[in-house]
């Protein structure tokens, strides 16, 4: 897999108003990067990426990875449509499905690789269990999970908060999240926080193998930590 030390002038050059200018001030594009980096995606690999949102890190692995298969799935209607957008403008090939995290409209085994940004914490903390259990369902014997979400740490909560506040204003900008019901980040399952089980647990509960944290890092809206597990 190609890796880049910059953002790609393909993919911030159609960067949109709102969604994704609220990506760039939370220090996400760099995160999006590290997790493809982790992956390792294949040439002939086919990747998911649950809670896709608007496309950000599905065009970046695109571009990393042209003769990969790339999916996304996320409820939002209109965060997808803005994904399609964006793809046709950068003139690469997304297969985006509208599609919640619990229930993936994939059959079974038929990805290799399954991405998951910031996008746990926003699923009602009894049915992660149930969301990983399908991301494991989807992938091929061999497959991989990688994933990377926001810390639980009640040392910076209050810091979350602000940030996130100032950033769910300037999603305001972008005309699609002003008629979306489903939030700022495109996944639409409410409820924040990991709670009191590791994640690498809910990993295990879900079948998964090997459920590893790989590091750490940092973003405007709180540290973050990098997850694998095997299917």
């Amino acid at each position: 897999m190609t890796t880049h030390a910059h953002t790609p002038a393909l993919v911030s050059s159609r960067l949109l108003p709102g969604y994704d200018t609220v990506a760039r001030l939370s220090g996400a594009v760099p995160m999006y990067w590290r997790l493809l980096a982790q992956a390792g995606i294949g040439p002939r690999d086919r990747v998911l990426e649950i809670g896709c949102g608007t496309g950000n890190v599905l065009l970046r692995a695109a571009e990393a990875v042209p003769s990969a298969t790339v999916h996304g799935v996320d409820p939002d209607p209109e965060a997808i449509a803005m994904a399609r957008r964006k793809a046709a403008d950068a003139g690469v090939e997304l297969k985006l499905q509208i599609g919640v995290a619990e229930d993936l409209p994939l059959d079974d085994g038929s990805v290799d690789r399954v991405l998951s940004s910031l996008m746990l914490h926003h699923i009602a903390a009894d049915a992660r269990v149930a969301a990983l259990r399908e991301a494991r369902r989807v992938l091929a014997p061999g497959g991989s999970l990688h994933l990377v979400d926001l810390d639980h740490d009640p040392r910076t909560a209050g810091r979350m908060r602000v940030v996130n506040r100032v950033l769910s204003l300037l999603a305001r900008f972008d005309p699609a999240h002003r008629r979306s019901r489903h939030g700022g980040h495109g996944h639409g399952h409410g409820g924040h926080g990991h709670g009191a089980q590791p994640v690498p647990e809910l990993l295990a509960a879900a079948g998964f193998t090997d459920a590893v944290v790989v590091g750490h890092g940092a973003t405007r809206m709180g540290p973050v930590t990098y997850y694998r597990a095997e299917r």
